[in-house]
């Protein structure tokens, strides 16, 4: 009855498992992440896809050597590989044959070995094996009955194997836990010898499974005691109630009744939280929902009830403190005026929200809290930064652990009054994603006419934010949803002229810059010349953030000179502020010094504020090519070529050569190529740069231009003429051509600005080449 199998040494890759025996006619699958038997997985995929697999004796050992590998193991072939991520690999397997290491013919990059197989050793006697496997098969039967671990289908197939050998090996990979007993197994060759071991094993795991069950019946009989004193509890409880001796929970909730009794709260309120606490008296001691309800309750009553800070609306006092907060911002403080004043006569503050829109820095934040300051309000800041979660806004439903209120109604109980000043922050920094639209939340919010009915779904009661005096901050309204967008009164700050920093750094920043470095105003003097030097030389901003980093720099500069050389006194000349902030970091726009052809100086908007834009075009000998250099983004271009159909279709009118498009290629370059430059504002730059050099007219280097162009040389209007113009003042430039149409911005001009530059207005392409051409 014995298999005659080859018994001569095959070569074979190895594969060390931990932790697991693989029989004969068994399929298993594990995972592989070691190089070395990755590396044997490898090469025996690349051959008869045979392996020999071999226990390590000692699972915590990550590189075996050979002498920490059992001798026997099994000759299998390898059924799938499948990669999973990372660099583990899952195999399934089958056992074929039991073999033994004869020797280790190599260990790196894999072991490779030579196996002889040990082929089963079947007794003459086959009654005894019979005997045997039917010993085997009852003690099996009686394990399953017992055990939740091997099923009634596992045993089923066991019983329709025939060959002893192979009942035992399938036996022992379903029975046994402890790696020796199945390597035991494993390494025994005789079959009677196998089966009267796992009969042994077999019989003690029955003795065990037997007294486990005995334990197991103990355990019930003490769980049906430990109910029978919860019952016995309950009925103290009833004994206790009847007494009139209340628990603590009982205590706890008519603490709660009582301060709901004296918390003017809304009826919806009052009903829902008279719920809870009738709900919370009746739970047992220990139960889970206890503090639930408590914290829920709680937060009704914490949240400020019809408290009102009364409004001080004085508004030569309200001007006052915008004015000693803020330098500068007039039509800011203006609008506020404007929007409390009438605030003042109808008695309430519903109407628009406020929105301040401009760059960083520019003080939109600080303005919010003058307003709360000159109000006698609380105040209160959200910053919608990088909110993406609507329960951010309206809170968690009470059904998920961990559940709280929202930002908006925790706020609200962090200012103690129904009637705070409200900054939400940063409003177009929000966003979306699969937990929802907090813009769309905010919707609610700030409208006036259903704000006062807000729901938390957190607290699930109406509550009246239309006392709230909401203010919002953006730096720019271009990524704020439309309908939020319409709900708001959108008021632009614009970047601080070099005369407002000058007058912000000097009264604000100066001072405050050396009360926080210990110094006196009398020991650390910046001339004003000096403050115009750091303001145009070391900082390149619309607001004064970074000019605040550069006069901190000085206060600490100075008080090392101070501590160390005993000086008392500094005072900071533009000569020496080289000594105090090194090289100059950004350096000024110029006007050019000579009148060039084909170079024209335009004017940007940059979200550091204005800049020149220096434009150049040089024709070269060619088929009409159009080479445009210098980061433009596709607007840009697009307002080049239109400028060059312009010519192309003007050009007898403009003393250029008609066929020059057949002959001529043209380069427009903008210098500083590391910068991206964009949008359609300097269409008439471009456009006057290659009439420039096509005609050989020089350019007059004291003017400087805005505007888009159209096909037909119409000048079409632009944003940001306020930095332009600012820009052009720095440069020390005299004219500024500018669209026709942008004729009613110039009032936000400093008066100084309109002083020095003449803004000649420009309907199309021929006013401008009037004025820019000589």
């Amino acid at each position: 009855m014995g298999t005659d199998m080859n018994t001569e040494a095959v070569a074979l890759p190895l594969l060390p498992l931990r932790g697991l025996v693989i029989f004969p006619y068994m399929v298993l699958h594990f995972d592989v992440a070691r190089e070395k038997s990755i590396a044997a997985l490898e090469e025996a995929m690349g051959s008869d896809q045979q392996i020999f697999l071999v226990s390590q004796k000692d699972v915590s050992v990550d590189m075996p050597e050979p002498d920490e590998l059992y001798r026997v193991g099994t000759i299998s072939r390898i059924k799938q590989v499948l990669k999973l991520p990372g660099d583990t690999i899952r195999v399934l397997v089958e056992g074929e044959a039991r073999a033994r290491i004869e020797e280790f013919t190599q260990t790196e990059p894999f072991f490779a070995v030579e196996v002889v197989e040990q082929p089963d050793i079947v007794p003459s006697d086959g009654l005894q094996t019979k005997a045997l496997m039917r010993s085997v098969m009852d003690s099996f039967e009686e394990y399953v009955k017992l055990s939740n671990k091997v099923t009634h289908e596992t045993f089923a197939s066991v019983s329709s194997v025939e060959d002893p050998g192979q009942i035992s090996d399938i036996i022992a990979s379903n029975v046994l836990l402890r790696l020796e007993d199945k390597q035991g197994v494993l390494e025994c060759s005789d079959v009677a010898k196998r089966l009267e071991k796992v009969l042994v094993i077999l019989g003690n795991e029955i003795e065990i499974l037997q007294i486990e069950r005995a334990i197991n019946q103990r355990v019930r009989k003490q769980m049906d005691k430990s109910q029978r004193e919860y019952y016995l509890r309950e009925q103290i409880k009833a004994i206790q109630k009847e007494l009139g001796e209340k628990e603590t929970i009982v205590q706890e909730a008519d603490e709660l009744k009582k301060r709901l009794d004296e918390t003017p709260v809304s009826q919806e309120a009052r009903e829902k939280a008279e719920k809870e606490i009738a709900r919370m008296s009746k739970m047992s001691m220990g139960s889970p929902e206890i503090s639930v309800v408590r914290s829920y309750v709680e937060w009704i009553l914490d949240l400020p009830w019809e408290k009102h800070t009364e409004d001080e609306i004085d508004l030569a006092r309200v001007q006052k403190t915008l004015d000693e907060d803020h330098y500068g911002l007039t039509k800011v403080k203006d609008r506020v005026i404007e929007y409390l004043a009438v605030c003042k006569l109808t008695g309430g503050m519903r109407g628009n929200i406020l929105c301040f829109v401009g760059p960083p820095g520019v003080g939109k934040t600080s303005v919010a809290s003058s307003i709360a300051k000159a109000l006698g309000r609380s105040f209160v800041r959200m910053s919608l930064g990088g909110v993406r979660d609507e329960a951010e806004i309206r809170g968690h439903r009470r059904t998920y652990i961990g559940a709280i209120p929202g930002r908006i109604i925790s706020s609200v109980k962090q200012a103690k009054s129904m009637n705070p000043v409200f900054l939400l922050d940063e409003i177009d920094k929000m966003s979306s994603d699969f937990r929802g639209d907090p813009a769309s939340a905010m919707l609610e919010v700030l409208d006036p006419e259903q704000n006062a009915t807000f729901r938390d779904h957190y607290l699930d009661i109406a509550f009246d934010l239309s006392q709230v005096m909401f203010i919002t901050t953006a730096n720019t309204a271009d990524t704020i949803p439309r309908p939020l967008l319409d709900r708001m009164e959108v008021i632009q700050l614009s970047s601080y002229t070099e005369d407002e920093k000058l007058g912000i750094a000097l009264k604000h920043l100066l001072p405050k810059q050396l009360a926080k470095h210990g110094q006196k105003p009398s020991n650390l003097v910046i001339e004003a010349q000096a403050m115009r030097n750091i303001i145009s030389h070391y900082t390149m901003e619309p607001g004064v953030r970074m000019l605040e980093r550069r006069i901190a720099d000085i206060c600490r500069k100075a008080a090392r000179e101070m501590a160390e050389h005993g000086r008392r006194r500094i005072r900071v000349r533009p000569g020496s502020l080289h000594r105090y902030l090194g090289a100059e970091r950004y350096r000024r726009d110029t006007a050019s010094e000579r009148d060039d052809v084909g170079v024209v100086t335009g004017l940007a908007w940059t979200p550091s504020g204005g800049q020149t834009l220096v434009v150049e075009a040089t024709p070269m000998r060619g088929d009409g090519k159009l080479e445009l250099t210098g980061h433009l983004g596709d607007v840009m271009k697009e307002s080049a070529r239109a400028g060059l159909s312009y010519i192309r279709s003007k050009a007898e009118e403009l003393g250029i050569d008609p066929a020059f498009y057949t002959n001529t290629d043209l380069h427009v370059h903008i210098p500083e190529g590391a910068i991206p430059k964009d949008g359609p504002s300097a269409g008439i730059t471009m456009a006057t740069a290659i009439i420039s050099a096509l005609s050989k007219r020089p350019v007059r280097r004291t003017v400087a231009m805005t505007g888009e162009i159209t096909l037909r040389g119409r000048v079409l209007p632009i944003g940001g003429l306020k930095e332009k113009a600012l820009a052009a003042h720095r440069a020390g430039i005299k004219k500024v051509i500018i669209p026709a149409e942008n004729q009613k911005d110039l009032e936000e001009i400093p008066e100084n600005v309109r002083k020095d530059i003449r803004f000649l207005l420009a309907s199309d392409l021929d006013d401008v080449l009037e004025t820019a051409l000589i």
